[in-house]
């Protein structure tokens, strides 16, 4: 299965910034809006705080009521035959309010989220994990000791807490018992692979696939660089782009990358399917919940179209 998808944004921050759970409807005709682009998987960006109810994250939408309607919303993209991708988007340690993006996970809680996220999924296939946004240890360096941090955390250079390593949540969701594929994104934001088949974690179900963000600001953003690391794990282990975009209207760039991932049989996400905005800047690829695309999204809707 290549998976062909978007990303809806919203239950990383609604839930912290107190206003709901969502960001736009996810029921009645939204699912099937999605769906009408071709669409066949959605990733959800989830946020530790408001799942496990802690750090003071506002009561009407956290804990139960958080985990229900991310499960509820999980239900309707598979009964509507859409693979759903739950991924840590924001966390944070200790007693600090996850607002935003840390550069790892952390020790206090990151394994207990996943532990429970594992637990409520298990058994249910077409739910994959992955397990951090967008990792940046060592200052954002592709270095040794940014990749020794991902994946074994601990005390970690230019991180201010203890981290959970990937090793950890790895280990975290099989004991838990689940069999769902793990994707994993490398240092430099999910951008650089360059060490990751050096310092991939031990998976009892070797069910692990790489996660890979691109956009054209990112460091690696262009074929050859494609070519290197990128190609190299194609090669061993299934590549997954989790969030592929572009900021202009011209669509050479995201053509290129689509097209060289798809040459490769590996499968690609879109940033993201919300409404904020019409400009390309904005990464919107919708101007309304019924699907109408904005530019970047006709270049989205018009490559996806080509797989009819």
């Amino acid at each position: 299965m290549h998976l062909h998808g978007v990303n809806h944004s919203g239950t990383e921050y609604a839930c912290v910034q107190g206003w709901g759970i969502f960001d736009g409807p996810t029921d009645g005709p939204a699912i099937p809006a999605i769906k009408s682009w071709g669409v066949n998987a959605v990733r959800v960006p989830l946020n530790e705080d408001c799942w496990l109810a802690i750090n003071n994250a506002p009561a009407e939408y956290s804990g139960t009521m958080y985990q229900e309607a991310i499960k509820d919303f999980v239900g309707l993209l598979n009964q509507n035959g859409l693979y759903a991708l739950l991924d840590l988007h924001w966390s944070a340690p200790g007693g600090t309010l996850a607002t935003g993006q840390q550069p790892m996970p952390d020790l206090d809680h990151s394994a207990t989220f996943w532990s429970q996220v594992a637990t409520t999924f298990k058994g249910n296939d077409t739910v994959i994990f992955e397990l951090f946004n967008e990792p940046f240890p060592d200052g954002n360096r592709d270095t040794a000791e940014a990749w020794t941090c991902w994946r074994d955390g601990g005390t970690c250079a230019e991180v201010t807490f203890q981290v959970a390593g990937m090793q950890t949540l790895v280990s975290a969701v099989r004991d838990a018992g689940a069999t769902n594929v793990i994707a994993l994104g490398g240092a430099r934001y999910s951008n650089a692979l360059s060490q990751w088949l050096t310092y991939k974690p031990t998976d009892p179900l070797n069910n692990l696939v790489a996660a890979w963000h691109v956009y054209e600001f990112t460091p690696c953003n262009n074929v050859s660089c494609y070519d290197g690391a990128p190609a190299a794990i194609a090669a061993q282990v299934p590549l997954l782009a989790t969030e592929i975009g572009t900021g202009y209207c011209d669509g050479s760039f995201l053509n290129t990358i689509m097209g060289w991932l798809d040459a490769r049989g590996s499968g690609y996400l879109a940033w993201t399917w919300n409404t904020w905005g019409s400009g390309c800047s904005s990464h919107a690829l919708i101007s309304d919940f019924s699907g109408s695309p904005t530019t970047y999204g006709e270049i989205y809707q018009a490559h996806l179209a080509s797989f009819r």
